[in-house]
């Protein structure tokens, strides 16, 4: 039997920790330090919130107001909660597999997950310029894609033949698969209307996050396609790289700091008019040239033929889902929640098992 590698044996002697006086701690040779004192518990912290955010800023308050009642945590903020909440669900481990624009993304290609880490880092920037409870912004921006299915927005299509009044990620997010978390009022309706399209978020903290959401997927997006080879960095209009450059670097900074500045000084959030024109005109530019040219669309179609299918497939055969799925009172929810919440993966390899579905007709990454 092989013995353990030297460094197999080096870190099992860590087992324990090291002794240092009364404590127990990581490193033999600990130099850094802080000043003792009692813990900054859940009161301390919005005691803080109410002392330095601005006005209209949300503020934490005990349990928050949850559809179900629970007793306040003793360290963390009902808004810092609902962040640990979201970034320990399986949902939002899943959107690791989905895809963000290209199906089967490369190594260096952006994924549902690292698009919503993404937007939380837009997002918090923003919220810390202008005052806003960050711990809030966070857990909207970290859960806001949570409702999406595998394949992108094509996954909307698909499902829209089967939900009532149509599937949109930001409702389905909130009101279906993130609802057993039991979150905040307020986290929820962030997520539920963070999409441009939908009514305004109720919170400063949302419509953080709305514009996050499109700074974020503009400017990565172009990265993602400039890397793969699809469009290249001097097709960009001059619109757009006179006033944010040509680099997600630029565009970021430039973005962001447009949000901060106007809203600090308007009380509203937004963006001034010249730098919300070239957005708008990357934003364009990347509708055109790679989210509807002919790959993208011929995709698009192939992930709506095998999520339709698999739909169907389950609602003839409802043993096949597992219990958790098996909604009695509606087995439309159950199906369309089973097959959404399916990472790419997965979803093709169903196809493939259950359908037989042929290889040749499952969607192709794109480069």
């Amino acid at each position: 039997m092989d013995a353990p590698t030297p460094r197999a044996s080096a870190w099992a002697t860590t087992m324990h920790g090291h002794g240092h006086g009364e404590q127990v701690v990581a490193h033999h040779d600990p130099h850094a330090g802080i000043a003792p004192g009692e813990p900054i518990g859940r009161t301390a912290r919005e005691e803080r919130e109410a002392a330095t955010l601005r006005a209209g800023a949300s503020l934490a308050h005990s349990a928050g107001d949850r559809v179900r009642e629970e007793e306040p945590d003793p360290e963390r903020t009902c808004f810092e909660r609902d962040r640990d909440r979201i970034v320990h669900s399986p949902a939002f481990r899943r959107l690791a597999g989905k895809t963000q624009v290209v199906v089967h993304p490369r190594d260096h290609e952006r994924t549902r997950l690292t698009h919503a880490l993404e937007v939380a880092q837009v997002a918090t920037s923003i919220a810390r310029g202008v005052g806003a409870n960050v711990a809030l912004t966070e857990a909207i921006a970290l859960g806001h894609d949570c409702g999406h299915g595998p394949g992108g927005h094509a996954s909307e299509d698909a499902f829209d033949r089967f939900v009532p009044g149509g599937y949109d990620h930001g409702p389905w997010g909130a009101d279906v698969v993130l609802a057993p978390l039991n979150l905040c009022r307020e986290t929820l309706d962030g997520i539920r209307n963070h999409s441009w399209s939908r009514p305004a978020p109720a919170s400063i903290e949302g419509e953080i996050v709305s514009w996050s959401d499109r700074i974020a997927y503009c400017a990565h997006d172009l990265e993602d396609a400039v890397h793969a080879g699809i469009v290249a960095a001097a097709e960009l209009p001059d619109e757009v790289v006179e006033v944010a450059g040509d680099t997600r670097r630029q565009q970021l900074g430039v973005f962001i700091r447009a949000v901060v500045g106007s809203t600090c000084a308007t009380g509203q959030v937004g963006m001034d008019a010249v730098t919300a024109g070239a957005l708008a005109a990357l934003r364009r530019f990347n509708y055109e040239r790679i989210y509807t040219r002919p790959e993208s669309l011929a995709q698009s179609r192939s992930v709506v033929d095998v999520l339709d299918a698999l739909v169907r497939h389950y609602l003839r055969h409802p043993g096949l889902l597992p219990d958790d799925f098996r909604d009695g009172a509606d087995p439309v929810i159950g199906v369309v929640s089973y097959v959404g919440g399916m990472t790419d993966r997965f979803a093709f390899s169903q196809a493939v098992d259950l359908l037989d579905w042929p290889v040749a007709r499952l969607p192709r990454a794109i480069g």
